[in-house]
């Protein structure tokens, strides 16, 4: 019997088609094998809360498909016939978000949760699967046609793409609304067992990417469901899983369907893509697929660039830092990718007579208008970009209060890791990324001691200078005249940048005054940067 079961379950007894919504299976702890010892004591509470009033509950989606792999989910999202208003008032602290589909964020522990402090279940209402012929339809998209959409419950555009379609409904219609079959399975922790509809623990073993349904409507009715593949199968790609036939044959065909869905939407996916500690092997993917060039222009770029040292060793990084827990933020990345853009331009305007400081200046805004444009640009993304960018040449001044106030900066982690990836590819020295290093997590006294040796150097330079019948290079300690490093193509650029600080505050000759330093909160700036790399920027977290 239990031989029999299992056989059906792998797909080697035979059956009748199945419907759209599957036939759903039971499967006991004896079958799927899931350790209960992985499951987050919070989720088990959402689980045993919602079921203790009567309602029924499961977790769902990948964090099922990871403990069917014995792996520890990093999230846990939540599925259940409650409607958002009966989940929120089971929960002391519990949040309705979204517009097109509500959810509740129920939340746990205190503070904010991309400090560590807390921890957010997601908690979604069955919804109905709908028929997209049996839909509305409106002429634009979900921005241009708001007001048409208002009263819909059931909405699709031109191209047949759902707008509207937030019905509830019964737990075999939420299961074939999933994308893939490995997540749309559901697991009852009281219980152990996992419900499946379509063959998700089968798919699993054998480490296949299958869309449910028709793949190719499928990607018509949502088109980011395309990007979305990619990110699975990138994720997915290290334990072995692959597409298959189907699901993978409509992907680039498919690519054109993507023009109608909203700028916006497009970057946030970007964003996921590589943020999500998989960029490299989900532009592997990209490529693998046919769909490295016409998802988003940005985009496009990146893939273009993935294998230039710089903005490959900032992948990596990010990879590395979402694989360490540690925060990320897309202004980082972005600035990596784009710093090659302002380089050559900041290069043009200096030798066609421009001030190093408004070259600069200029560069960057030239970049903005010709690679980010209105989704993001002109906000706090942009804003923190520029303030890394324009922070590169501050850190060759080495002497008077420059460094002291550098360091004092909020994205100063930010700007010095910057500097570390470019060191790592000698773009700038080592020698100088090693000092700031030094010098940010040092003693004020250590400080002042670092900052002096310099200035002595600095003297010692301009006399050697001086004696040899040249021009006072006036230049940080160790290097007769330091240099930014440009391409082969370009002549070098020296020290661009002049001070911020008020005139006669930063004289190379002038010994460091002892000063009063501004006493900073608990926290506010650690060794890895979490103020500088993984607060403030939208979709960073």
């Amino acid at each position: 019997m239990i031989k029999k079961f299992i056989d059906k379950l792998l797909g080697k007894a035979s059956s009748k088609p199945a419907s759209k919504f599957g036939k759903r299976e039971d499967v006991p702890v004896s079958v799927h094998g899931i350790d209960p010892s992985l499951v987050d004591g919070r989720a088990l509470d959402v689980v045993h809360t919602l079921k203790r009033a009567g309602f029924d509950a499961y977790i769902v989606g990948g964090a099922v498909r990871d403990l069917l792999l014995g792996l520890r989910p990093k999230d846990f999202d939540v599925a259940t016939n409650a409607t958002p208003e009966q989940v929120k008032g089971l929960f002391r602290r519990a949040f309705i978000i979204g517009r097109r589909f509500r959810i509740v964020h129920v939340v746990f522990g205190r503070g904010r949760q991309d400090r560590g402090l807390s921890e957010v279940i997601e908690v979604s209402t069955f919804r109905a699967h709908l028929d997209s012929a049996d839909a509305e339809q409106v002429s634009g998209n979900e921005r241009t046609s708001k007001t048409a959409l208002a009263g819909m419950t059931h909405a699709v555009d031109a191209s047949g793409r759902v707008l509207r379609d937030n019905v509830w409904g019964p737990i075999e219609h939420d299961a074939a609304r999933r994308d893939f079959t490995i997540n749309a399975m559901y697991y009852d922790p009281e219980t152990e067992t996992v419900v499946d509809f379509h063959h998700g623990i089968r798919d699993a073993k054998k480490r296949v990417l299958r869309m449910i349904g028709e793949p190719a409507v499928r990607y018509r009715e949502d088109p980011v469901r395309i990007i979305r593949a990619v990110r699975f199968a990138a994720k997915l790609s290290g334990l072995g899983f692959k597409f298959d036939d189907k699901t993978r044959a409509p992907l680039a065909p498919s690519l054109g369907l993507l023009a109608d869905v909203p700028q916006s939407r497009l970057f946030d996916e970007m964003l996921k893509l590589l943020q999500t500690g998989h960029a490299l092997a989900s532009i592997e993917q990209l490529q693998a697929t046919g769909l490295s060039k016409g998802i988003y222009p940005l985009l496009d770029l990146v893939v273009q660039r993935a294998q230039e040292p710089f903005v490959r060793i900032a992948l990596q990084d990010t990879d590395r830092r979402v694989g360490e827990g540690k925060p990320v933020a897309p202004s980082f990345l972005l600035a990596c990718v784009l710093w090659n853009d302002v380089r050559e331009g900041w290069s043009r305007r200096q030798k066609a007579g421009v001030p190093p400081f408004p070259a600069l200046q200029d560069a960057v805004d030239e970049v903005f208008e010709a690679r980010i444009g209105d989704v993001s640009g002109r906000g706090k993304l942009g804003a923190d970009m520029r303030e890394i960018w324009m922070m590169q040449p501050r850190f060759d001044r080495r002497t008077g209060q420059s460094p002291f106030s550098l360091v004092e900066q909020a994205r100063f982690r930010a700007g010095f890791d910057f500097l570390r990836l470019r060191a790592q590819v000698a773009e700038t020295d080592e020698e100088l990324a090693h000092w700031w290093e030094t010098f940010s997590t040092a003693s004020e006294a250590v400080q002042r001691d670092m900052v002096e040796a310099v200035r002595l150097e600095v003297q010692r330079n301009k006399a050697s200078g001086a004696r040899a019948g040249s021009k006072p290079a006036g230049r940080p300690a160790g290097k007769s005249a330091r240099v930014h490093r440009m391409p082969s193509d370009q002549s070098p650029v020296e020290d661009p940048a002049p001070s911020y600080e008020a005139p006669g505050t930063d004289s190379d000759d002038a010994p460091v005054k002892k000063r009063r330093r501004r006493r900073r909160k608990p926290g506010a700036r650690d060794a890895d940067g979490v103020d500088g790399r993984g607060m403030g920027d939208a979709s960073g977290g």
